[in-house]
């Protein structure tokens, strides 16, 4: 199990293994939140502590932050049914997210993948 928290502790988030890859996005939530996205199955992912949350735009997220510090922690579908969730990685440990590779995508304009490193 990997642990993501975020920067008080009081909410913290364990996934199943560390990412491969991780998503930079730059689109206009994602670019002023600096996330790197990685993603889960929810089934996988266990969530403590309170958030706040925040739905934007096309209303497809639901972007969660800890109610204390104010961290961005991770997004949720707004559609339940999805097999697919973010975990912000820069909440994992820095050792963790320097061995993922960075896959670059454009959400602000062609929603198409940039490149990978």
């Amino acid at each position: 199990m990997i642990e993501a928290t975020c920067h008080c502790g009081a909410v913290r988030i364990e996934v199943p293994a560390a990412p491969d890859v991780v998503t930079a996005c730059n689109c206009s939530i994602c670019r002023r939140l600096g996330t790197m996205a990685a993603y889960y199955a929810p089934r996988d992912v266990k969530v403590r502590g309170e958030t706040d949350t925040y739905i934007w735009g096309d209303r497809m997220l639901v972007f969660h932050r800890c109610k204390v510090c104010g961290c961005y922690t991770h997004s949720m579908p707004v559609d339940t049914s999805s097999d697919r969730m973010v975990v912000n990685a820069r909440m994992m440990a820095p050792e963790i997210l320097a061995a993922a590779r960075i896959r670059r995508f454009d959400g602000a304009d062609t929603w198409t993948v940039l490149d990978e490193t």
